[in-house]
């Protein structure tokens, strides 16, 4: 399957792509509370087009700041994507963004790759399995 054409979703330039193993979200810049709802758009957008076996996967690697707003859409995100047995992945995630979650209790819900991911392969440390 070739990527799809991305789809920007909200004004504030986090793309959508929908690749042949997963649907990239791809923000960039600081997500906090006058942004974050973009980041909840987006992700409600990549769910339509995941599944079980096409996870969400958000890049993390363009993002400078996430506050709590950003953790909250991640979250409602991770509940919404239980209900269909679909992962919600963090790849490339910053120093900030880790602390975050470990400060929060909330990193083991997330799978990390180390890498964003492209059209033609599976980012390191990807598994396909649900955080518990």
């Amino acid at each position: 399957m070739v990527e799809q054409p991305h789809l920007e979703v909200g004004g504030n330039d986090i793309a959508v792509h929908v690749l042949a193993h997963a649907v990239a979200v791809r923000p960039t810049g600081e997500i906090d509370i006058e942004t974050a709802p973009s980041l909840r758009l987006a992700l409600s957008e990549a769910l339509a087009h995941a599944s079980p076996a096409k996870p969400v996967v958000v890049d993390c690697s363009r993002l400078t700041f996430c506050d709590s707003s950003a953790l909250n859409a991640l979250l409602t995100a991770r509940r919404t994507a239980q209900d269909t047995d679909t992962v919600i992945r963090l790849a490339a995630p910053n120093h900030q963004l880790q602390r975050l979650l470990e400060m929060t209790g909330t990193a083991p819900l997330f799978p990390l790759d180390q890498d964003p991911p492209t059209a033609g392969h599976f980012p390191r440390g990807y598994t396909d399995r649900l955080p518990q």
